[in-house]
């Protein structure tokens, strides 16, 4: 007869059901396990015999024979060990069939029994809610599968400790959530001397969640500035937390079972590979852009990129998802983030310093910039300038607004949004209008009309760009407390879109 358990596999954030089935028969003996494992599974017939012997369990003298069900979707992973041995226990009958079917399990066996962290323990507990079903996992996985409150999670230090949970001798207490984290990262904005239009930028991005490129010469605080946009940046809700947290668990990224409300800031370095920056690898993982889901992906050095990786911004720049296509895997990632990038004008980064510029002004610039192409170019709602400080001002006291003051505007302008699209789906921010919604929510007056009307056409301004005006327009009289787009906002977002410093 044959005995079942139940685990998961994961594609992309979710966590599909596996059938884990097992049959001791007659015959030669033997350990089998089929359904499209991979090395790791495969290998969990041998830390399942070493856990079981320091139980003092032996293996019966017949032929084992462990089923992943569906067997054409492949397997990966350690987290296989312990549904394959409950499956075995349950089919020698040491553990009763019911109880053990009426679980999802999943967690890595030592050879001394005891079980060992894996990733997803998040992912998992959602897909065994959704099958009413029990998650039974490692101990140190629990707190941060009891954040999913419909699923009763059970964590356990060993097999031991499950079979005496199972047999009743020692009933193990359900797993608490781990604990809510919320730290405003980076130090103050206040700390950067001067660059006042270029914190006003950023302020504007962190309100709608809008693209921002800065560019300017070395030194000039670009680097700065965008390390201090997490202290600005309103926490995540309960939703964008789940689903960052979702994200993060595969890549195990969650602390000790914890959920963290701060948005992610994910600052790759410029020689990251086109599979670490947009997701791939083996087991086709989240990329950058996914872990910076809901938050902040910050890349310095813009157009020292390759060229290759850039170019694979761009589409999910625009729809908040990407698809990682493999030959034997098509996995699809969240990745809504918020992109900010810094450059310097040229290669010698003196473009506009005639006496520390290179000889081969101006060509250096066009050369060195137009690495980034137009399109990706196009996708940035704000350009911005960042000239060099005077040293006068380095020695000049503190001023402008500290980031907690920021904070709360940026807040307060989340939250008039977050109030005005409560009905839209899929629309949380201003980056998010587009269509019908765009035009109700931030077609300007007529004298704001007139002004981009004009703008587009003397510069020659896309569709795209002509909407992302609107957007980032929007986002400032949310920001100055206005409920209409009036030509001074317009104004201020046609600046940061044609700004003659950048190409």
């Amino acid at each position: 007869m044959t005995a079942l358990a139940y685990t998961v596999a994961f594609e992309g954030v979710e966590a599909r059901l596996v059938e884990v089935q097992c049959a001791v028969t007659p015959g030669m003996p033997a350990f089998s396990i089929v359904g499209l494992p991979n090395k790791a599974v495969s290998e969990a017939k041998e830390r399942v015999r070493a856990a079981m012997t320091a139980m003092n369990l032996a293996l019966p003298a017949k032929r084992i024979t462990v089923n992943l069900s569906p067997a054409d979707l492949p397997k990966d992973g350690s987290h296989f060990d312990l549904p394959i041995a409950l499956a075995l226990l349950a089919a020698i009958d040491v553990l009763p069939r019911e109880d053990v079917a009426g679980a999802v399990a999943l967690g890595e066996l030592s050879l001394d029994g005891s079980l060992v962290p894996v990733i997803g323990a998040l992912p998992a507990a959602m897909a065994a809610a959704e099958e009413d079903r029990m998650l039974l996992c490692p101990s140190a996985c629990g707190p941060e599968a009891a954040w999913v409150g419909a699923c009763a999670v059970i964590g356990a230090g060993s097999l031991g400790e499950v079979v005496r949970h199972f047999t009743g001798q020692q009933v193990l207490s359900p797993a608490e959530p781990g604990e809510v984290t919320l730290e405003r990262n980076g130090p103050c904005l206040r700390d950067v001397k001067g660059q006042e239009r270029a914190k006003r930028a950023l302020e504007i991005a962190a309100a709608g969640r809008h693209h921002a490129l800065l560019i300017g010469t070395p030194g000039s605080g670009k680097s700065m500035m965008a390390k201090r946009l997490p202290g600005i940046l309103p926490p995540l809700t309960a939703a964008e937390a789940l689903e960052t947290s979702m994200v993060h668990s595969l890549s195990g990224l969650l602390d000790e079972g914890g959920i963290s409300r701060a948005r992610p800031f994910r600052d790759p370095h410029h020689t990251a590979s086109q599979a670490a920056i947009i997701g791939g690898g083996r087991g086709a993982k989240p990329g950058e852009i996914s872990l910076a889901h809901n938050g902040v992906l910050f890349l310095d050095e813009l157009p020292e990129f390759p060229r290759q990786v850039l170019e694979t911004l761009r589409q999910p720049i625009e729809t908040g998802e990407v698809m990682v296509a493999r030959a034997n895997a098509h996995i699809h990632y969240p990745c809504r983030f918020m992109l900010v990038a810094a450059a310097n004008p040229c290669r010698c980064g003196y473009l506009s310093d005639p006496a520390r510029a290179c000889a081969r002004v101006p060509g250096c610039g066009e050369d060195y910039m137009g690495k980034i192409s137009g399109p990706l170019m196009d996708r940035f709602d704000l350009r911005v300038d960042v000239p060099p400080v005077a040293f006068a001002d380095l020695d000049l006291p503190d001023d402008g607004d500290p980031s907690e003051v920021i904070a709360a505007r940026v807040a307060t302008a989340r939250d008039v949004q977050a109030a005005r699209y409560g009905g839209l789906d899929g629309v949380r921010v201003n980056a998010d209008l587009e269509g019908t919604a765009l035009e109700e929510m931030a077609t300007p007056d007529a004298d704001g009309r007139a002004l981009l009307s004009t703008v587009a056409e003397r510069f020659g301004l896309s569709a795209r760009g002509y909407h992302r005006v609107l957007r980032v327009a929007r986002t400032i009289a949310d920001l100055a407390g206005s409920e209409d787009v009036r030509r001074p906002h317009v104004a201020e977002a046609v600046s940061y879109r044609v700004s003659s410093a950048v190409p």
